[in-house]
């Protein structure tokens, strides 16, 4: 389990095992002055659902990456559901993902 955790965060974060950029590079969207840039990857035959929220400050950008256990036949779906949580996680913790 720790294995596939640790894989996992690694691909998020673009170490060992990260995808092509071709895979990596998504438009970010604009959420409430939030950037939500969606990251699934690819998990066996099925897509992860993963993502960053970012956020500009005076002191400079803060991230929040985050990974959930859905999962998704398509990569499509993968993005669009990775959207839809990061706004549920902005919406419900605000400013507070970051600290």
């Amino acid at each position: 389990m720790f294995a596939t955790l640790k894989a996992a965060w690694l691909r998020i974060i673009g170490g060992q095992g990260a995808q092509s950029a071709d895979e990596m590079a998504m438009a970010a969207i604009e959420y409430q002055g939030y950037r939500i840039r969606p990251a699934p990857y690819r998990s066996g035959s099925v897509y992860q659902t993963a993502g960053v929220i970012e956020k500009d400050f005076p002191d400079g950008t803060k991230q929040h990456r985050f990974v959930r256990a859905d999962t998704h036949p398509g990569k499509d779906d993968a993005v669009s559901f990775a959207i839809s949580k990061a706004k549920q996680i902005i919406d419900l913790q605000g400013d507070r993902i970051f600290g």
